[in-house]
């Protein structure tokens, strides 16, 4: 059974990794024995900055619901800065990196930012990123042998963009076609950059 925790610190990430959990969400204070532990253990890791930068860019919406306080928002703000070291240090330590999604209000739709954040400020390479988001995505949710990659016999799952991103990681933003199960969804050959 597959498990994934919510968890900022080195200590707690260990305790929950030693109970069993198979994915780590956030993770922005992690040391390089975790991070070596999570590689040993085969531990799927999703920074996710997306949920930070959404929860900034919309602090007037959030402010003074429930926790959402002026203090609260300061460390969101010094969470980033651990998220593109402890990004950096997992790739060097080999750990599975995962694209997932800690949506919430105004993030729905917008996932493929995470894309661009994990390469302008995590500092990923473009091709890593998007694997994050396919092949080891796929394999962490027991998939990989149907879904996440072109192969014959996979799922024809398929996103293209308008440009590179392998130049330019902001040509996530300009899909262009969208092929579900084999049936075009989306197809606009004149997306604007």
């Amino acid at each position: 059974m597959r498990a994934v925790v919510h968890v900022y610190t080195a200590d707690a990430t260990r305790k929950v990794i030693l109970a069993g959990c198979t994915g780590i969400e956030h993770g922005a204070f992690l040391d390089d024995a975790t991070l070596q532990l999570m590689h040993d253990r085969g531990i799927f890791f999703d920074p996710n900055y997306l949920v930070f930068h959404n929860y900034l860019d919309n602090k007037q919406k959030y402010l003074g619901i429930d926790n959402y306080t002026e203090a609260g928002f300061v460390k969101m703000e010094q969470v980033l800065p651990e998220l593109d070291k402890v990004l950096r240090r997992a790739r060097a330590h080999q750990v599975k990196v995962v694209l997932g999604t800690d949506a919430n209000a105004g993030a729905h739709g917008r996932n493929y930012e995470e894309f661009i954040y994990r390469v302008n400020e995590g500092g990923d390479k473009p091709m890593d990123a998007i694997l994050s988001g396919t092949s080891v995505a796929a394999e962490s949710l027991g998939l990989g042998g149907r879904i996440g990659t072109v192969a014959p016999g996979f799922e024809a799952d398929l996103v293209a963009v308008q440009g590179n991103p392998l130049d330019d990681i902001t040509a996530v933003r300009r899909v262009a076609f969208v092929m579900k199960g084999g049936r075009v969804v989306q197809f606009n050959p004149r997306s604007k950059p």
